[in-house]
């Protein structure tokens, strides 16, 4: 038979066990939300909701916030600052810079206490995801503290919490000179690919890292990973992105759930053309989240190898860009939803799924809501899989590139509305005034646009244009660099959102340079692709309507959103520009992904100033009023967080190679200039 959509239903492989356990209204023991001041997870607890009760900031005195410290990564040249703490019974752990130091760090100074590096391996040189590391998982073997850790060459360390050695009677001997004789797992060697411990996977056939911490789920260890990336690609070989799963006290291997679906195994159908001999990705880059009580890890994934063309891999290629939820004891899938069928957009899932208990005809419901690159939020009842509000495929456009056959529908949810741009229109354009939005007009004159999942073009196109114009982009929607988050209590959903489109053009895969795209003997691809020159601004003006980046309230328990507000401020280019000279200009948001978190009485975020001085901004969460700024040293990124350490309420912004800590002045110390 062959599986389509229709024959395809969410809920296969469901359990009675699960049924049951829905049916009887059990709530979760470790339900959404931290505790006790903590911050055990990288998105503050197993469900991702960045949320903390801590209520000591709050609005009356949210703009006394003063610099507490900095901890300055520049030893371990730390550069991207994607890395968020963890903060456990009074110790912050992170990690830090290419070699993916790990660290601890004291709560109430930044003082280093101990920092864990991994030994030299080529598979570490040649990784593309080295300094992208986003935390570190905390688990506790008999009460005693154990920090994982999985690094840019692909192993898995369990270090103690107490001292950063590497832990005892964990793992097995890695055969590669400086590791520790304990501690360590080569998490190639449950891959099933021909490798060596120090070179790793040949590169013809591709290559396997990690950018997300692994999660703790009772006494397992889930491990997801990140492909070899570059968006110039013209190989169609990867390695598939299995996801992982070991013994949190031994480190022994458990199970492995196929991303890409062999002979026999349910989705194998959906790859044509045998792709899925050959094929990659899919893995899970984004951080994974979980039901602690229930014992149900969610994956994220993204798409198949190439990121903008699948020609060579026709059908809807499962298992890519879904969310699939994992009996996490057996690694067996209990449902799943592919939320993009055969992805040539990049709309890769890149944040953590959310899970909340909502309130829905008088009923507790578990939920699972995944913010997407495409501005929708999918939202699912987490145990069954079921959509809590009706997704229904519809027509979109099919691609005029030879060789492209695209799914003649995707996948609309019918609730929550959409929270940012979606498609392209001439009416989506800048009209701050007449002229303006002629410039605009005539500046896309040369890209073809359209709806939602426009597909892209390959050069020297029958209809002349440059490129396509597909929106949202690369950088659009929701991503990376913002994770949403969640009020438990209420179960209100935000989320950050840029807008943003992105265009690529696609040309001929022989013209790629084959020694830096493709290691020798990989197979080349008919076509490669290519960046196309964009339009994004006119003199300094951003080519699309404002707001140009924005917070959006959701109210998960109905559907509905709350408020929608432009995050950050006009910037001076636009408020001072010399063609707006007497215009009216709204607050447009500063056109950066907002980071932000979630506490007791507010949500804070993270952007610019319309002079561009970084600072932190705190708004009702109710109304999405503003309470306050707090002006900051340096630009934040990815996500913030907080904690409460002796009696006081820190919270932390990842400021590019450091870390920057903020809390209210104590009585009696002198004041500090933030400057």
């Amino acid at each position: 038979m062959t599986l389509t959509r229709e024959t395809m239903p969410v809920t296969a492989g469901m359990t009675m066990g699960l049924l049951l356990l829905l049916s009887t209204g059990v709530m979760a023991a470790d339900a959404p939300g931290t505790r006790d001041g903590q911050w055990r997870y990288l998105g503050g607890d197993s469900a991702h909701t960045r949320y903390s009760p801590a209520d000591q900031i709050n609005a009356e005195n949210f703009e006394d916030l003063e610099e507490a410290w900095v901890w300055d990564g520049a030893s371990f040249d730390a550069q991207s600052g994607r890395s968020t703490p963890l903060y456990v019974n009074g110790v912050l752990y992170t990690v830090v810079g290419p070699r993916r130091h790990v660290v601890a760090l004291d709560p109430a100074t930044g003082e280093l206490l101990w920092s864990y590096r991994e030994p030299n391996t080529f598979r570490w040189e040649y990784s593309m995801r080295k300094d992208y590391g986003k935390s570190v998982a905390y688990s506790e073997i008999d009460g005693r503290g154990v920090i994982y850790t999985v690094s840019p060459g692909f192993f898995l360390t369990a270090l103690d919490a107490k001292t950063g050695r590497p832990l005892e009677g964990f793992g097995r001997k890695v055969p590669v000179a400086g590791f520790p004789d304990t501690g360590v797992v080569d998490l190639l060697a449950d891959l099933g690919h021909p490798y060596d411990p120090y070179y790793g996977i040949p590169l013809e056939k591709g290559y396997i890292t990690s950018s997300s911490p692994p999660i703790v789920v009772g006494d397992v260890i889930v491990v997801g990973n990140s492909a070899e990336q570059g968006y110039n690609q013209s190989r169609i070989e990867n390695v598939p992105g299995d996801i992982l799963a070991y013994d949190k006290r031994t480190g022994k291997f458990l199970w492995k759930f196929n991303v890409i679906p062999g002979p026999g195994e349910f989705g194998h159908e959906t790859w044509e053309n045998d792709a899925w001999k050959w094929t990659g990705d899919i893995s899970s880059w984004a951080p994974l989240s979980a039901d602690q009580q229930r014992g149900i890890v969610y994956i994220p994934t993204n798409g198949a190898t190439m990121d903008f063309y699948g020609g060579f891999r026709p059908g809807d290629n499962l298992f890519s860009t879904s969310l699939i939820a994992l009996d996490v004891k057996t690694g067996k899938r209990l449902w799943h939803f592919q939320m993009v069928h055969h992805d040539i957009w990049n709309y890769d899932t890149p944040t953590a799924p959310i899970l909340l208990d909502v309130k829905i005809g008088g009923k507790t419901v578990p939920i699972v809501a995944q913010a997407t690159k495409q501005s929708f939020v999918y939202t699912f009842n987490r145990v069954t899989g079921e959509p809590i509000w009706p997704i229904v495929e519809r027509e979109v456009p099919a691609s005029l590139m030879p060789g492209e056959k695209l799914s003649k529908t995707q996948p609309f949810p019918t609730k929550p509305a959409p929270f940012d741009i979606q498609g392209l229109t001439e009416d989506d354009l800048v009209d701050f005034t007449p002229e303006l939005h002629q410039r605009a007009i005539e500046a896309l004159k040369d890209f073809q646009i359209g709806p939602l999942f426009h597909p892209p073009l390959h050069r020297d196109n029958d209809l002349g244009y440059q490129a396509a114009l597909w929106c949202p982009g690369d950088n659009g929607g929701a991503n990376i660099y913002a994770p949403a988050a969640a009020d438990p209590e209420t179960g209100v959903l935000f989320v950050p959102s840029r807008t943003d489109c992105t265009s690529r053009i696609m040309a001929p895969g022989q013209e790629r340079d084959v020694t830096i795209d493709k290691p020798t003997g990989a197979t080349i691809s008919d076509y490669a692709v290519l960046r196309a020159a964009g339009v994004r601004n006119l003199d300094g003006i951003p080519i699309f309507k404002p707001p140009y980046a924005r917070i959006t309230a959701i109210d998960m328990n109905t559907g509905d959103q709350l408020w929608q507000i432009p995050t950050g401020e006009t910037p001076d280019v636009v408020l001072n520009n010399p063609a707006l000279e007497g215009v009216a200009i709204p607050n447009t948001g500063a056109p950066l992904h907002p980071p932000m978190l979630v506490t007791k009485t507010m949500a804070m975020y993270t952007s610019l100033r319309s002079d561009g001085t970084p600072a932190l901004f705190a708004v009702d969460k109710r109304t999405g009023k503003q309470i306050g700024v707090v002006e900051i040293e340096n630009r934040a990124f990815y996500g913030n967080m907080t904690y409460m350490h002796e009696g006081r309420q820190y919270v932390i912004l990842q400021t590019g190679p450091t870390l920057t800590a903020l809390a209210l002045p104590v009585e009696g110390e002198q004041p500090k200039d933030m400057h």
